[in-house]
Order: C-alpha cells, then sequence, then structure tokens
C-alpha cells in the first residue's frame, strides 16, 4: 500500500464528523512515530472543507512511561519500556476523554527522549481535532490493563520492519540519545528485544499491516 493510499484511508476513518482515534503500533524501531508524523504532515496539510490544520493531532502513547522514580520504586527501572512500565489505564482514560469530545482543549502528556522521562501537559489537542493519531507499542496486547485500548481505536495499522534493519536503527537510535555503543547493544538486544517479541504476537490482531521498507516514497526520516 502506497503513502497516499494510508492518507487515504486515514482521513476515511472521520469521515462522518466524529472523533477518530487511528492507533500505530508496533516493536521499536519500526516506523511508528515516523509514520505518525508524515500522516499529521499530509493530513493537515489538506484538511476536508470547513476544517483547518488542527483537524489531526499526534498523541503518542510514550508520554505514559512511568517516571523513573516510580520505576525505582517498583523495582522496574532495568525492564523500562516493558508493558507493565507504563500506565495504561490512565492512556485509555485519555482516549475515552478525547473520543467523549466534550472539552474545547485536552492536555496530554509527551515524552521528551533526551531525558528519557514523560512530560505532563506538552501535548494540546483542541475542540477542531477529528482525527488523533496515536502510536505506541503495545496497542494490540491481549492483556488485562490494556485491552480497553484496543476497544478505543477506530483503527489500528502494524508497521512492520525487517528485524535486522530494526535493529540497526534502534542501536544507533540509543547511541544518539547518550548510551554507549557497547550499551546500546546489549539494550536493544536485550530488554528491547524481549519487549518486542510480546509485541510481535500481537501482530494478527491489526486491522493492517504496513510494510515500512515498502513506503520510502513519501516518508523522511528514521522509524521510531
Amino acid at each position: 500500500m502506497t503513502f497516499a493510499a494510508l492518507v487515504s484511508r486515514a482521513r476515511g476513518l472521520a469521515e462522518d464528523g466524529r472523533r477518530a482515534v487511528l492507533g500505530i503500533a508496533g516493536p521499536p524501531a519500526a516506523g511508528k512515530t515516523t509514520l505518525a508524523v508524515e500522516l499529521v504532515g499530509a493530513l493537515s496539510a489538506d484538511p476536508p472543507p470547513g476544517l483547518g490544520a488542527d483537524w489531526v493531532a499526534h498523541v503518542p502513547m510514550d508520554g505514559f512511561h512511568l517516571a523513573d522514580v516510580e520505576l525505582d520504586r517498583l523495582g522496574l527501572r532495568d525492564r523500562k519500556g516493558a508493558p507493565d512500565t507504563f500506565d495504561a489505564y490512565g492512556y485509555a482514560a485519555l482516549l475515552r476523554r478525547l473520543l467523549e469530545d466534550r472539552d474545547e482543549m485536552i492536555y496530554a502528556p509527551g515524552f521528551e527522549r533526551v531525558i528519557e522521562q514523560p512530560v505532563a501537559g506538552s501535548i494540546g489537542v483542541p475542540r477542531a481535532t477529528r482525527l488523533i493519531i496515536t502510536e505506541g507499542n503495545y496497542l494490540l496486547l491481549d492483556q488485562p490493563r490494556w485491552t480497553p485500548v484496543r476497544e478505543l481505536l477506530t483503527e489500528v495499522w502494524y508497521a512492520d520492519l525487517e528485524n535486522e534493519e530494526r535493529l540497526r536503527r534502534l542501536i544507533e537510535r540509543h547511541v544518539r540519545f547518550g548510551k554507549e555503543p557497547a550499551a546500546a547493544a546489549a539494550w536493544a538486544t536485550g530488554t528491547d528485544e524481549r519487549n518486542a517479541e510480546v509485541i510481535a504476537a500481537s501482530r494478527e490482531r491489526a486491522d493492517l499491516i504496513v510494510d515500512y521498507a515498502a513506503l520510502a516514497v513519501g516518508l523522511r526520516g528514521e522509524p521510531a
């Protein structure tokens, strides 16, 4: 499927004027964030009649990482990024509030990679927004804390990328944000890879499998 076809499919999710939420799932460095950002860019540049560029918004799942101080308290710091190191219930609550479409402005948390911490109130979603694009590793997990998330998503796409290339890009990303090369490789092939196996097991629950490598035309940047 071409990037243009994905843009058209995403646009169609909110055709009736009601808010819709498109989820993009996949393992670390498979292209989720890049795809989400590019979709938002294309859709905001060509809004439906009567709407402005803010008709679409990007609200990542990563803002619901538990802060390091809480991970330390729970003894989970060495597993940061695993399914139980996120506030999944809080994420579902935000999605539910977005779909209720009652508030003039809703603020969502973001995630700052330089400090590897969530940042509260950093993403604003105005009432005019009709399509929310969210992305994260665990949108398709069939686990008690995560199943409410899937139920709130209009569609979920799964970003797929050949594993060797995905690992190469993941290690590069860890290095870019401060890890030594050996530590980056160890984390990517250890903690990250265990999480990737859990994510891959949820792949068949997606509405659409997106071959990231086939989307070179129309996309820029490194997969995330």
